[in-house]
């Protein structure tokens, strides 16, 4: 089986990594990464047609894109040739449940794949300020949960969204997978004025992502109460 690896926090990006690591641990398996050359965070579903896309080959199989993570999966499959059986996305830096689904660019990812037919599934970290990520343990998720949803056959169009909650380091217990549906509140919203001169403002969102509703069993609730969240859903 083949992967294509991409994401929204960079080529260099430690998630990105961890998610490398955890495919390289399943069996009978190779990849292919091309990944935004910079960071993405929350540019959705953009793609660039107006402007050079710049493609950078740091390998073999290793390609970075000044570009969006929608622009690298289309760049991998329409250029580059790449012909994956399963596009992951990930791991991103930070949760993707409820209404992040529109605007992460991590998500895009997968979904930009599944509109061409290939089985995809994004995934992502929430993560608490005061705790440290460790990643090496992510990327051992990783390798369970992608081993659990090769054993579920996606519909045409259908995708998986997966968020890990936010442990303590060193914690070796495996948190249950729990399948839920992606949270309909919408997130808290609210700016704080920064400056004001004459008859411009400027306003800084100020919003807490921890403070954001939790419907019973939705994927909010799920990785925020500790477990991970498994959604499968459709473009």
């Amino acid at each position: 089986m083949h992967f294509l690896l991409t994401n929204d926090d960079g080529i260099n990006a430690p998630g990105l990594l961890a998610l490398e690591q955890a495919i390289r641990l399943l069996p009978d398996t190779s990849l292919s990464i091309v990944a935004p050359a910079t960071e993405q965070s929350q540019c959705g579903h953009r793609v660039t047609t107006r402007q050079e896309l710049a493609v950078r080959k740091h390998a073999e199989r290793r390609y970075s894109v000044k570009g969006t993570p929608a622009d690298c999966i289309r760049i991998a499959l329409f250029t580059l040739g790449i012909k994956p059986d399963f596009v992951i996305s990930g791991v991103n830096a930070g949760g993707n449940m409820g209404q992040d689904l529109y605007i992460s660019g991590t998500v895009a990812g997968a979904r930009e794949a599944a509109f061409h037919g290939i089985p995809a599934a994004a995934f992502s970290q929430y993560l608490i300020k005061e705790l440290v990520v460790d990643w090496p343990r992510i990327g051992l998720w990783t390798r369970d949960a992608i081993g659990e949803l090769l054993n579920h056959t996606l519909d045409d169009g259908e995708f998986w969204n997966v968020n890990y909650p936010h442990l303590e380091p060193g914690l070796t217990v495996l948190p249950e997978r729990v399948r839920c549906h992606p949270c309909r509140s919408p997130l808290n919203v609210s700016y704080e004025m920064s400056k004001s001169r004459g008859s411009t403002s400027h306003y800084l969102y100020t919003a807490s992502y921890g403070s954001r509703p939790a419907e019973p069993e939705s994927d909010v609730a799920v990785c925020f109460g500790g477990r991970i969240a498994v959604s499968r859903l459709r473009v």
